[in-house]
């Protein structure tokens, strides 16, 4: 199918505190569009302030789809994402109205743009249970020094403190004696549904970014980050929230380990890093048009670049 018969799709990507969320309200205003999250902790319940999720005054009245839809206890998947993502786009699409996915996971993104066909890989839930307990007792590290032996060509693209993913490319090789970056290189061969755009909003000057990071981490403190953390550590709540950046840092001040100070000041060095890991993930898609937001003084000019942007890729 020629992509221009294909049902049009618009992606806001881009690093933490870079705005997307309020791009993607504006271009679903603009275009009587509907947000889907592409963000893998604002899917959970109770996870609101660490994670960003929008509030109704941010919404601007804007319908936003799978976003705190998911209890903590429960996993979730990349190719959850990609099925739930799917039903979604086809439903506002039935209704004459335009998919906006706004989200900084870029495998989320990627996976639901690129048609990724997930196999399923099998499981071993003993052989999982047992690496979960290896990376408790001996630490992320070794687990992942596991992983780089392997498939090295995965290791490159996990980050050694996302265990969960680590954990299952490890299962997969074990249960089909096959790498998980080789499954995943043969899922990419359909062809995509979509006629899709991705917009990604970026700084030529990365100290703007990070002040944004610093600025927002103060306001999220100012909105209850501290509380909202705790609360949850008291819930035994933190296994997925330790996954988190913004709850995971607060667990020594908890402890009294480490003082309120020290904590935050941990939770802005993390988030500038988490920053990084996305941009470095979104600067391999050659397909992203890039905006670029300190070439810009007014807030109305970036929304005319992006609706220019829009229109000439979809010829509107």
């Amino acid at each position: 199918m020629n992509d221009k018969n294909k049902p049009k799709v618009i992606a806001v990507v881009g690093p933490t505190a870079s705005g997307k969320t309020s791009l993607g309200v504006e271009i679903a205003k603009k275009y009587n569009g509907e947000v889907i999250s592409a963000d893998s902790m604002q899917i959970y319940k109770g996870l609101d302030i660490a994670s960003a999720k929008p509030t109704l005054q941010e919404m601007q009245g804007i319908p936003h789809h799978l976003i705190d839809f998911l209890e903590r206890d429960i996993s979730f998947s990349v190719s959850d994402y990609v099925k739930l993502a799917n039903e979604k786009i086809q439903d506002i699409l039935s209704r004459g109205k335009f998919p906006i996915i706004v989200g900084g996971t870029g495998l989320y993104i990627d996976s639901l743009l690129e048609n990724v066909k997930f196999s399923d890989g099998g499981s071993d839930e003993e052989y999982r249970a047992e690496l979960y307990r290896l990376a408790e007792e001996n630490g992320n590290e070794f687990l992942y020094s596991k992983l780089v032996e392997i498939d090295p060509v995965s290791a490159e693209s996990i980050h050694m403190n996302n265990i969960v993913r680590v954990v299952r490319a490890l299962e997969v090789f074990h249960v089909t004696g096959r790498k998980f970056s080789e499954l995943k290189a043969e899922s990419r061969l359909s062809e995509s549904p979509y006629n899709s755009l991705i917009i990604g909003l970026n700084f030529h000057d990365r100290q703007i970014l990070y002040d944004r990071i610093n600025k927002r981490v103060d306001e999220m403190v100012e909105n209850g980050l501290i509380e909202e953390a705790e609360r949850l550590w008291h819930e035994s709540g933190m296994k997925t929230a330790s996954n988190a950046i913004g709850y995971k840092e607060l667990i020594p001040y908890f402890e009294n380990n480490m003082t309120l100070a020290e904590c935050i000041d941990k939770v802005k060095q993390e988030t500038r890093r988490y920053a990084k890991r996305q941009l470095t993930w979104f600067r391999k898609n050659t397909r992203i048009k890039w905006i670029f937001l300190d070439e810009f003084n007014k807030k109305n000019e970036i929304s005319e670049k992006s609706e220019k942007t829009i229109e000439n890729y979809f010829n509107l």
